[in-house]
């Protein structure tokens, strides 16, 4: 019980400055090394070839839909079990939290049956190459039938997070991406004497990698944190608390499929042009996590803040949070966007860029750089509504950015001009997505926010 108190109190009477930045420092820390590792590997597997590259960025969209639903379940997890916390229900935040977990194994399950029987049609969706289908398949399906280590790691952090202990979640994902890193080259090239693997070495250290991490977040809940008690003996599903739990999970789900489904439809339009393109595609997406990825710590623990003093009645405090949060945002994506506009072919070179990938790549990267400032208030206002519950205005927000938006007017752009202003399609979809989270976040906030303001 005094853990659980300490805690409360540091979510509740801790200046907002200082546990915003105690808690998204090790966050952002932690993220800029998983981004970090996702370029790193992507450097990797260019090495191979340009096909080897190609047939990542193929796979990627499948690897994004497991992402969203372990993500998806875990934040809606996070989301009710800092509520509970917030309003003093430790019995049932407990529960919930035990929720997280089955369901983290359960969804392993379905992608595991996904990875082997569907791998292959998935990657033969594109009509690609020979080579770029065997080398496509032969990853995914590593990928998927190991990823148990995504689940639990999403499942095991979102707790650490959700209960103030940011370093241990820091250490859980760094200590995974680290070891990824070092695991590329000897698994991928056969260093040490052992077999040279390709890009099956590619995805077998991934799969490794996450199943450290998840199993350092295993460790690190039962023997490090006292906040939280899973009780799996005589576990019966609670319809309340699942009903809660998808209630923001099914939207953050769907929104992050969403992603998925815009990759594969822009695969398939750029593929048809040229499967370099595709390749520049995916540098730009390796290039986009890198500049998001600080942002996302920074709304990872902001979502948490938020939640907690929207079930104990503090909107001060929420209202504080997210001023922080938009303010620090928006510089990381001014940053972001200059390194980009100044540095591209710096950046293609890092993936063994040739002449036609520079000559696509160049004008691409500044081309989809420009909006990533238009892109932080939408990523923190959205991840605010998220906290309290509210999760469907993310999702509606990715649907208008990624499909409603976006793949329309690529598909006529590169019909109509062709592949240099296919990349003008991500500036048109930045401003929708923006204008849409404007007008709801203040017409929410006015809902469900002011009057807590008036009562106070």
């Amino acid at each position: 019980m005094a853990a659980v108190e300490t805690e409360q109190n540091k979510f509740g009477a801790w200046p907002v400055p200082k546990l915003l930045w105690s808690m998204a420092v090790p966050l952002i820390t932690a993220n800029i090394i998983i981004a970090l590792y996702n370029i790193i590997d992507g450097i990797y597997v260019a090495q191979l070839s340009e096909t080897a590259l190609t047939a990542t960025t193929l796979a990627f969209p499948a690897q994004m839909l497991m992402q969203s639903v372990a993500g998806g379940t875990a934040t809606g997890v996070n989301s009710l079990f800092s509520r509970r916390l917030g309003a003093g229900r430790l019995d049932e935040a407990n529960r919930v939290a035990s929720h997280g977990l089955v369901l983290a194994l359960i969804s392993y399950a379905v992608f595991l049956a996904l990875g082997l029987g569907l791998s292959g049609p998935f990657i033969r969706l594109f009509q690609p190459s020979e080579a770029l289908r065997v080398m496509g398949t032969e990853y995914l399906t590593i990928v998927l039938a190991g990823s148990i280590g995504v689940f639990l790691t999403f499942s095991m952090g979102g707790i650490l997070e959700a209960t103030g202990h940011a370093n241990l979640y820091m250490a859980m994902t760094a200590t995974g991406a680290v070891v990824n890193i070092v695991l590329d080259p000897i698994l991928i090239f056969g260093w040490f004497g052992l077999p040279a693997m390709g890009i099956s070495g590619a995805a077998l250290a991934t799969v490794l990698s996450q199943i450290l991490s998840a199993l350092l977040g295993i460790v690190f809940n039962l023997r490090m944190n006292r906040d939280v008690r899973f009780r799996l003996r005589g576990f019966r599903f609670d319809r309340e608390d699942l009903g809660e739990i998808y209630k923001v999970g099914i939207p953050s789900i769907l929104m992050q499929s969403l992603g998925s489904v815009m990759n594969v439809g822009m695969n398939k339009l750029l593929i048809a042009d040229s499967e370099t393109a595709v390749s520049v595609f995916g540098v730009y997406y390796k290039m986009q996590t890198f500049v998001f990825m600080p942002v996302f710590g920074i709304t990872q623990a902001q979502s948490v803040i938020v939640g907690y003093n929207y079930g104990a009645k503090r909107p001060d405090r929420m209202r504080h949070t997210i001023k922080l949060a938009v303010q620090a945002g928006t510089l990381i994506m001014l940053l972001g966007t200059a390194v980009v506009h100044l540095f591209p072919q710096a950046i293609l070179a890092l993936f063994n860029a040739g002449p036609e990938m520079m000559s696509i790549g160049i004008h691409a990267l500044r081309v989809v750089s420009m909006p990533f400032v238009l892109s932080a208030a939408c990523i923190v206002l959205g991840d605010a509504l998220t906290g309290m519950g509210i999760g469907y205005v993310s999702a509606v927000n990715s649907f208008i950015r990624q499909l409603l938006v976006l793949l329309p007017a690529a598909w006529v752009l590169m019909r109509l001009l062709g592949i240099d202003w296919v990349w003008y399609a991500f500036v048109l979809s930045e401003f929708a997505s923006l204008s849409y989270t404007l007008i709801l976040f203040r017409r929410i906030w006015r809902q469900k926010v002011t009057p807590l303001e008036q009562a106070g």
